[in-house]
């Protein structure tokens, strides 16, 4: 059987569709065809199904793009034949990339899935996307609470909105810095997992979050960030090790070590002590001394200040890697 089954439209009247966000839309029913809703092997076609489907399911409200615009009065016109009560609908604006086309898998993660596997907070994601084509005033972050009771789909705006991966990140940083440490550190396992290291051995990993989590906008970055507290770097940043690597560091470092193996109390307090005396006592600036202790001990040039890092990281860990770096300078 070569044959189709096709959906007879009506010839007469319009299709008014009253859409939530596009307002009132007439399409007049000698402008849609007779269309397909069924294949020569008998499977039906989608039009068909996603209205029975709907129907089924008795949904109330259909949101999606308003690249479904189109297929709205056929199905609608699908659901008066079948004798079923029409939902609302609410056709939204597209999602364009940075480059104004509709955002696809070129332009990066597209799935939510992709983004939790990117290190983006849940809270973060929505709040995007609730700002994308609405907005209450100038705000910018709003709590779930505040999205309950503040957004309507009749504010939302018609045109297209463009993905700006810049603004997500800025968003995502904002709810990192504000969530609970014990809360983040449990939602960070899963990333340090994939990084490959324990923080079984180190700094407990709530105190951790206390100083790092305002740096990172990402929880794979986090991850990334405080991997040095807990497993030893393969190499030194190299340009770093050109600019504070030298001759001169050597005495700065050996200084370091020699007062920090005398020092019974490991607070942050006493390490900066130890930093402001060895400035003194060498009469040099506070950067030629810290900036190399930095790379020594983190194996970058970027760290919190070096009394928390240092007092984070541990006695032990801190006189391997002075040592390692003297060892690496002399080399």
């Amino acid at each position: 059987n070569n044959t189709v089954v096709r959906f007879m439209n009506p010839l007469e009247g319009d299709v008014i569709i009253e859409d939530m966000v596009k307002g009132r839309v007439v399409i007049n029913n000698r402008e849609l065809d007779d269309l397909i809703i069924a294949r020569t092997d008998g499977t039906p076609t989608y039009n068909l199904t996603v209205v029975v489907d709907d129907w089924d399911m008795k949904m109330t409200h259909i949101i999606r793009g308003d690249d479904h615009l189109n297929n709205t009065p056929r199905q609608i016109n699908i659901l008066k034949a079948l004798g079923a009560e029409l939902p609302v609908y609410a056709h939204v604006p597209m999602i364009l990339g940075d480059d104004g086309k509709r955002l696809s898998k070129r332009h990066g993660a597209v799935s939510v899935l992709e983004y939790k596997e990117n290190g983006f907070l849940p809270e973060a994601l929505i709040n995007y996307l609730v700002r994308l084509s609405w907005s209450h005033g100038d705000q910018e972050i709003f709590s779930l609470e505040e999205m309950i009771e503040l957004f309507d789909a009749c504010d939302v705006n018609t045109s297209a909105s463009a993905f700006n991966t810049e603004k997500l990140l800025w968003l995502n940083q904002y709810y990192i810095k504000s969530k609970d440490p014990a809360e983040l550190a449990e939602m960070l396992q899963s990333f340090i997992h994939e990084s490959y290291y324990n923080t079984n051995e180190g700094p407990d990993l709530v105190e951790v979050m206390k100083v790092f989590q305002e740096r990172c906008s990402t929880l794979v970055d986090l991850a990334e960030e405080i991997r040095f507290l807990y497993d030893d770097f393969d190499a030194y940043d190299e340009k770093q090790a050109k600019k504070q690597f030298k001759e001169a560091t050597l005495p700065i470092l050996a200084s370091l070590k020699h007062q920090y193996e005398a020092l019974d109390d490991w607070s942050a307090e006493a390490i900066h002590h130890v930093v402001e005396n060895t400035v003194n006592t060498l009469e040099v600036g506070f950067g030629k001394v810290g900036q190399p202790l930095r790379l020594a001990v983190t194996g970058h040039g970027k760290s919190p200040s070096i009394d928390i890092t240092l007092a984070l990281l541990g006695k032990e860990k801190t006189l391997r890697r002075l040592e390692r770096a003297i060892n690496f300078i002399k080399a």
